[in-house]
């Protein structure tokens, strides 16, 4: 039989991977931290960890270990607060995946609300513009532009958001007039690279405009932004976005946008552990409240 409270090591080595950052984490000796879990692979019979230059990496078998863990961790925090009558300080690190923009312009802007509410939580954000795997442990938490179709996954929507065609005032003063839809035979467009988009939720300009003069192609959203700040030419943009740039004007707003959907995926071994909860919960009350700013009905 093992000991218990050697998963205590193992947790905090799986979201750190460095024995340095995990001693300080749990207030041991480094050298306290690679004794339990040397005496735990020893009692289960095998490795959990590979060791690199960049760190520890959980092998196949901690990736098997990982979810029973979280859930031995999860049912003693509960156990705790029944007993107690005391909420658990929730803590350690929750990697989430969202796209570039969602996550530059409205998570990363409204992180000191949750920051206030769990301080001693960890959050990671990966900008991701392709399929983030959940079952490999690329991420606790992805935010997706569909709902998924396959795997051991609970999904739920967050929101709807609007995307216009976006330029600067100074491209604008600098080319012809927009009107119609026909004028913009005679603008210069900025967009993805068409044979690097994964998710086929990216593929929007050529839906709204037929035989773009695309000038400029990035997989890079902020730079496809900037771009067009620097007058460059014309792009589709998310107005949760653009609408908060005085420098940007939509054009023909009534009639060129296209709506898309935000999902919140997460494994279903991790749902109910307790501080990808508490990130769930956050990013849910976030991008409701944030509808009419999703949507673009603040101009």
């Amino acid at each position: 039989m093992y000991d218990w409270n050697d998963l205590r090591f193992f947790l905090e080595l799986s979201r750190q991977g460095r024995l340095i950052t995990t001693a300080r984490k749990l207030h041991v000796d480094h050298t306290t931290v690679s004794r339990r879990i040397a005496a735990l692979e020893e009692q289960l019979d095998a490795r959990l960890f590979d060791k690199s230059p960049s760190g520890y990496k959980l092998t196949d078998a901690g990736l098997r270990l990982l979810p029973f863990a979280e859930q031995i961790e999860t049912q003693s925090n509960k156990l705790y607060q029944e007993i107690s009558g005391k909420d658990t300080r929730l803590s350690g690190t929750v990697r989430l995946a969202a796209p570039e923009g969602l996550g530059a312009h409205i998570i990363a802007h409204n992180l000191q609300q949750f920051r206030v509410k769990h301080p001693d939580i960890e959050l990671e954000l990966m900008a991701e513009s392709r399929r983030t795997s959940l079952s490999k442990r690329e991420a606790d938490i992805a935010i997706t532009l569909a709902r998924p179709d396959s795997g051991r996954v609970i999904a739920w929507k967050l929101c709807n958001y609007r995307l216009r065609l976006y330029g600067s005032k100074k491209y604008l003063a600098q080319h012809p007039a927009i009107k119609k839809m026909d004028d913009l035979g005679h603008h210069n467009f900025i967009s993805y690279i068409d044979d690097l988009i994964e998710l086929p939720g990216l593929r929007f300009l050529d839906q709204v405009i037929k035989d773009p003069h695309v000038i400029f192609r990035s997989t890079n959203v902020m730079a496809q932004y900037n771009a067009v700040l620097d007058g460059i030419g014309l792009s589709m943009i998310h107005c949760f976005m653009a609408d908060q740039d005085a420098r940007l004007t939509p054009i023909l707003p009534d009639d060129i946008f296209i709506d898309r959907e935000y999902w919140l995926v997460v494994h279903e071994d991790l749902r109910h552990v307790a501080r990808v909860d508490a990130v769930c919960r956050f990013l849910t009350k976030l991008l409701k409240e944030s509808h009419n700013l999703m949507m673009g009905y603040i101009i």
